[in-house]
């Protein structure tokens, strides 16, 4: 069983007792953490998408600890130029392990919604419908004169003077 979930704006790919390194979450290390934006859920081949998310469903995970990323080499070059800049960072992390993937919150809310959605329409009277009322007509679009093109005029002749002899 796995599931993909959104966390600190990044999604992952997780499943049961899975250890993941996550940008830095404003919480106490051992403590538990839940996380309701599942996006796919997969169990044991039955696939559930959320649109865009599952409802009811979520993950619980615990922070182990908090720590820092390998340093990141940032360099910059720009060749016969004289150009050349050097930087670098650590990330700060979180290492999160998965406890467990909860889907039976989202099953026991569509049941219910579907008991809920039958038991209105059995209570509910039916309601009459009146009559629709018929259409205002449009008034017809005017139509506008189409212009006719100008006639073309012949090509004038040109006359040639001839030299005398």
């Amino acid at each position: 069983m796995y599931a993909i979930v959104e966390i600190a704006g990044q999604q992952f790919k997780v499943e049961k007792d899975q250890q993941i390194f996550v940008h830095r979450l404003e919480t106490k290390e051992g403590s538990n953490i839940d996380f309701d934006k599942v996006l796919l859920m997969d169990n044991s081949g039955k696939v559930n998408v959320g649109a865009p998310v599952i409802k009811g469903a979520k993950v619980t995970a615990k922070v182990l600890e908090h720590l820092k990323g390998d340093k990141v080499i940032v360099f910059k070059k720009k060749r016969r130029k004289g150009y050349k800049v050097k930087n670098g960072h650590r990330q700060y992390l979180t290492k999160l392990e998965i406890l467990k993937i909860d889907d039976k919150a989202a099953s026991s809310k569509k049941t219910s919604a579907k008991k809920d959605v039958k038991s209105i329409v059995e209570k509910a009277p039916a309601k009459k419908t009146a009559a629709k009322k018929p259409a205002a007509k449009k008034a017809p679009a005017k139509k506008t004169a189409a212009k006719k093109p100008a006639a073309k005029k012949a090509p004038t002749k040109k006359t040639t003077a001839k030299k005398a002899e």
